[in-house]
């Protein structure tokens, strides 16, 4: 994770969490799947990086009270610190929030390996979304899929009930659109900026086939 996305990131959590109210607060929501509601602004775990644990409790205790349901995180925000720290923070909200965690590993070993230490660090035996994270090509998709791929973690985890929905973020159009039509995801997580729309048609191509394959679009 670069420093800008970093930034980024903490520049809307501030804004979200800027009110400084406590007492459960709500924001509006959008039907995910299977009768899942999500709030309409997502918690980007990233945000506790760099934080003192009492300091991170805080923030994801002010997010909960302002409506936030749903939190994203992955293990290669700064080597798991993120999701060491929102593990703990979390931990009085767990069984309500909408977990979603993320893998890089394109191959079923490691990425099983790295669900489990992500479910270490984050105090879980299940996640609500895991994702294959940051899938840039084609060659990504075939290795994915591939006999020893990693889907094949993610469909034995969700027999298992280990996770819930599988899902994938993508910067590529390509490799978006490819995944979509190798396989029925619950949700798509994906750039989606209305300036690169209008100026490049960026992102709306993969709106539509996830709308066309039934996939909840998140951004």
């Amino acid at each position: 994770m670069d420093r800008r996305t970093f930034l980024t990131a903490s520049a809307a959590a501030a804004a979200v969490l800027g009110t400084g109210c406590r007492g459960r607060n709500e924001l509006p929501q959008r039907e995910y799947k299977n009768g899942i509601k999500l709030s309409i602004i997502g918690f980007g775990g990233i945000v506790v990086v760099g934080m003192q644990q009492k300091d991170a409790n805080n923030t994801v205790a002010e997010a909960w009270d302002n409506g936030i349901n749903y939190y994203d995180v992955a293990p290669s925000y700064w080597d798991g610190e993120a999701e060491t720290k929102l593990g703990e923070a979390l931990k009085p909200y767990r069984k309500k929030a909408f977990l979603a965690c993320k893998t890089t590993q394109r191959d079923a070993e490691g990425a099983a390996k790295e669900m489990e230490e992500s479910m270490k660090r984050l105090q879980t035996d299940y996640f609500d979304l895991y994702q294959l994270h940051a899938v840039t090509s084609l060659e990504d998709v075939e290795k994915i899929f591939a006999p020893g791929g990693a889907m094949e973690t993610f469909l034995k985890a969700r027999q298992e009930w280990k996770i819930r929905h599988i899902g994938f973020s993508a910067h590529s159009v390509e490799a978006a659109l490819a995944l979509l039509d190798r396989y029925s995801f619950d949700s798509v997580l994906f750039p989606i900026n209305f300036v690169c729309i209008a100026q490049g048609n960026f992102g709306k191509q993969v709106i539509e086939k996830a709308m066309e394959k039934g996939a909840a679009r998140l951004a």
